[in-house]
């Protein structure tokens, strides 16, 4: 049995899909997106082995940004999220969920460094 964890957070930001498909083009262009964001990071016991609050107020630290995300997918933010959380917790597993307006997104799930 393995034992998780989560926070959510979300922060604003703006993106481009450079190469959106036609029936979409409109994505190429700069457009904002309330991220919602639902980090799970392993814990090995019962009694705040990561403290909430804590764990949260870093990934919000790290999230903070002017908001221009360039042409950074979903995938691409939990990529860069993991590189933050692995810097600090390198040998648990994390799962990040991504999402746009809470309605379309990525899940990844990371495996902890053996």
């Amino acid at each position: 049995m393995k034992n998780f964890i989560w926070i959510t957070t979300q922060f604003e930001g703006f993106h481009t899909y450079k190469d959106a498909p036609d029936e979409v083009a409109f994505l190429r262009n700069e457009h904002r997106h309330m991220f919602h964001v639902k980090v799970w990071i392993e814990v090995y016991h019962n009694d705040r082995d990561i403290e909430f609050i804590l764990f949260k107020n870093s990934i919000n630290d790290f999230l903070q940004t002017d908001g221009r995300l360039n042409n950074m997918s979903c995938e691409m933010i939990s990529d860069e999220l993991y590189t933050h959380i692995h810097t600090f917790y390198d040998k648990r597993d994390v799962k990040i969920e991504i999402s746009e307006d809470g309605e379309n997104g990525s899940y990844k799930e990371y495996e902890k460094v053996k």
